[in-house]
């Protein structure tokens, strides 16, 4: 792998995956006279639309991700369910931030947790599963509710199952287990409120951290991200610390995404990690000085990051595929806007399914409150709907 050095602005960072996130990820690096070009199978994806190249191929194609790692000066990844032997057929070449050890950790939830357990990082009871009986097992130390997920591939509440009583156990680990697919099952937090911190770390070091999102979920989907979080400064600087301390244990470069549950003591468990941007980050292209889109760039083109700073209170609020789909194709994007503070960023996806992210509305208001009131008004305005606030 060659040398890491100062990259200026004219050089090409790599992106593998052509999501909304690699797509406002190539806007930020225009932004700062990057080019970028996008490593993903679909011609028409988001990424691509914006970005200066595309290459058209499988994630799993070693000689695709060669081919970019030649192309470009520095590769990084936009989502961790990408194939991390080719990623590491581009880190042969190039650099690739974050590293295909953070990859290979956060891709798989077994490997995580051990991880996140090595490094004193506190973190709900589990256990591994690799057959019925384990689950069973399981259920007498972890008690119920427990929740069963698969080790790999799961996102947005996919490839999970809660599972209430020992009558559920059969049923829950008979769809996930299938495949000889690997499993972990863990005990369910009665959470009070999810959070998330989302640190940026350069090759030499140092850290900054986003103010912490309070997020709300819908079918298991991000729905809001309020910012600042409604919670006491001493949980909010604690959340941010221990986004630190996974970023520096495990040698992160780029953004780690962390987030956590707050339980009914107020302790903070990690739940889940992303070495990426990450949608409950997306209020900061509205509500920051630097969003954390730019601050990738910096990183991985190896200029000095910022200590964010969030400007006004900030509210995120999906867009998903139903508003299409109910209003036949055609949002009403002019009323949502009339409205004060509202930004719309929409993704460029030519096909809205129910449940698929197809843009975001970020709303900046003097409180919290009226942010909240007019980003999810913004919302029933284009969906034709009547406020559910």
């Amino acid at each position: 792998m060659q040398k890491e050095s100062l990259l200026n602005p004219g050089s090409t960072i790599g992106i593998i995956g052509g999501g909304q996130l690699g797509r406002m990820l190539a806007i930020a690096a225009r932004q700062m006279d990057y080019k970028t070009i996008v490593l993903d199978p679909d011609s028409e994806c988001p990424a691509g639309q914006v970005a200066d190249g595309q290459i058209v191929d499988a994630y799993s194609s070693r000689g695709a991700s060669r081919d970019l790692a030649r192309a470009v000066d520095v590769v990084t990844y936009e989502f961790e369910n990408v194939d991390a032997d080719s990623v590491s057929a581009a880190a042969e070449l190039k650099p690739v931030h974050p590293s295909t050890t953070v990859l290979r950790i956060t891709q798989h939830r077994l490997h995580e947790k051990n991880a996140l357990l090595k490094a004193g990082i506190p973190v709900a009871p589990f256990q591994p599963v690799e057959s019925l009986k384990d689950l069973r097992d399981a259920a007498s130390d972890l008690g119920y509710p427990m929740v069963l997920k698969t080790s790999t591939m799961g996102y947005d509440g996919k490839g999970q199952i809660i599972i209430t009583r020992e009558e559920d156990i059969a049923n829950a680990y008979d769809p996930l287990g299938r495949n000889n697919a690997e499993l972990i099952v863990e005990q369910f937090v009665p959470f009070t409120m999810e959070i998330s911190a989302i640190c940026a770390r350069t090759a030499a070091g140092a850290t900054a951290t986003f103010p912490v999102s309070e997020n709300i979920h819908r079918n298991h989907i991000l729905d809001i991200s309020i910012v600042p979080a409604r919670i006491p400064d001493g949980i909010a600087l604690s959340a941010r610390q221990l986004a630190v301390d996974i970023a520096d244990h495990l040698k992160v470069v780029g953004l780690i995404a962390v987030e956590m549950f707050i339980t009914k003591e107020n302790e903070i468990l990690v739940n889940e990690l992303a070495p990426r941007p990450h949608n409950s980050g997306h209020y900061t292209m509205d509500g920051c000085n630097t969003s954390q889109f730019e601050q990738l760039v910096r990183v991985l083109t190896g200029m000095p990051i910022t200590e964010p700073r969030l400007h006004s209170p900030t509210v995120m609020v999906n867009l998903l595929g139903e508003i299409w789909e109910d209003t036949g194709g055609d949002p009403d994007w002019a009323r949502a806007l009339e409205m004060p503070g509202v930004s719309l960023h929409l993704y460029g996806k030519a096909e809205p399914r129910r449940g698929r992210k197809m843009g975001h509305i970020n709303v900046v208001a003097d409180t919290v409150e009226d942010a909240l009131y007019t980003a999810t008004e913004a919302r029933n305005r284009a969906w034709r709907r009547s406020s559910e606030f």
